[in-house]
């Protein structure tokens, strides 16, 4: 029950801060995407489930708030935090090559679905300019965010297994 109000509040805090904070730090219009670095961070850290519905709940968010129609974005979220989840049982959490790297990955895929899904097939053919002016910056400033935010997730993250395995062992 802990981790779930704790997963809940990281939602609404990386939330509020993408939305107020980043947003007030943007660099021609480019927030960094911290609903990707929580989705990706806690998909690798706990497997596919807990990325999964991490993903749905990040990205519903982001529907009721800036989506055109409900769903677009935790279908998309989901997919990212299930996908990174593949990854769990090559996860070490003192090596963070694997979790920049995934992350990048997600963040580019992202950018590039949302390219297809929402502007491609309406007729707007100038990717090369989406990448070079949306989708690249968003992911270099998701990257530098990454390296002070992905500490502080794994942190928490540690600490709720400390708390879980102590509790598992008072049962025992």
């Amino acid at each position: 029950m802990l981790r779930k109000i704790i997963v809940t509040v990281c939602i609404i805090l990386c939330f509020v801060l993408q939305c107020s904070v980043f947003d007030s730090l943007s660099f021609a219009g480019i927030i960094p995407n911290l609903m990707i670095v929580l989705t990706s961070s806690f998909g690798f850290m706990r497997g596919e489930r807990e990325g999964l519905v991490i993903g749905f709940f990040c990205g519903l968010l982001s529907d009721i708030f800036f989506g055109g129609f409900l769903g677009f974005y935790a279908l998309l979220l989901m997919y990212i935090g299930f996908l990174n989840g593949k990854f769990c049982k090559i996860f070490y959490p003192e090596d963070i090559k694997l979790p920049l790297a995934l992350i990048i990955v997600s963040d580019l895929s992202y950018g590039i679905i949302c390219y297809i899904l929402t502007f491609m097939l309406r007729g707007r053919f100038e990717f090369a300019y989406y990448f070079l002016h949306i989708i690249l910056p968003e992911a270099l400033y998701t990257i530098v965010v990454t390296l002070f935010l992905y500490p502080a997730v794994l942190k928490v993250n540690e600490k709720l297994e400390n708390h879980e395995r102590k509790r598992a062992q008072k049962f025992v």
